[in-house]
């Protein structure tokens, strides 16, 4: 049986997905968190096999979460499983170390089917993003604006686009404030603009928020 650790902020995805699997033969959710911080208290406790964990998480950012776990706990499978697009995220959480990226929009069979491919070792991406990833579309202006970017950056965009300040994306990715500092200009020079109000815009055009 595989033991799997529901994490979303919204009540109704963590009693979804845990009645989902209430009579599944190969499947149980031994339990849910609301945020990024429980999940650590959770798996010291408890052991799991797989994570299905959102992006957008209180406290500790999903992409966060999942690189400190990584560290402490190798074998353990994480599956990112969120709203944000797919073409944005995907190569980003798997380069962060998740075993997959599954979009909202999926059936429950697709979800089942991606826990059972990360559990064997194998990594799961929609048929359409691995395509994604063999294919470089030079007429996709949102996949060369994205590939340009590092994991770091993309999370720096993000939490800069949430209305962050540099001292609180320091305080989350637990990285000095100077650095951001130096990855917000980075942004800056990849997306080519000269200011905050253009970088969110470029990120809104990108999907990122």
């Amino acid at each position: 049986m595989i033991k799997v650790l529901v994490v979303d902020y919204h009540p109704i995805v963590r009693e979804g997905i845990t009645l989902l699997f209430e009579k599944d033969p190969d499947i149980e959710v031994v339990g849910t968190v609301a945020t990024g911080i429980e999940i650590f208290e959770f798996i010291r406790r408890y052991p799991i096999d797989v994570i299905i964990s959102e992006i957008d998480l209180p406290e500790l950012n999903g992409i966060t979460a999942l690189r400190a776990i990584k560290k402490e706990n190798t074998e353990l499978k994480v599956i990112m499983f969120s709203h944000q697009p797919e073409e944005i995220y995907a190569i980003s959480t798997i380069r962060a170390g998740a075993a997959g990226y599954l979009s909202k929009t999926a059936d429950t069979a697709t979800l089942k089917e991606a826990i059972l491919k990360v559990y064997n070792g194998e990594i799961y991406l929609s048929e359409v993003m691995a395509k994604h990833l063999n294919y470089d579309d030079t007429r996709n202006k949102k996949s060369k604006l994205y590939k340009r970017l590092s994991t770091r950056e993309v999370e720096v965009l993000k939490l800069l686009s949430s209305g962050k300040k540099n001292k609180e994306i320091a305080l989350e990715l637990d990285i000095n404030e100077k650095t951001v500092s130096t990855y917000k200009a980075r942004l800056f020079k990849k997306l080519n603009v000269s200011n905050l109000v253009d970088l969110i815009h470029q990120a809104e055009h990108m999907g990122t928020i």
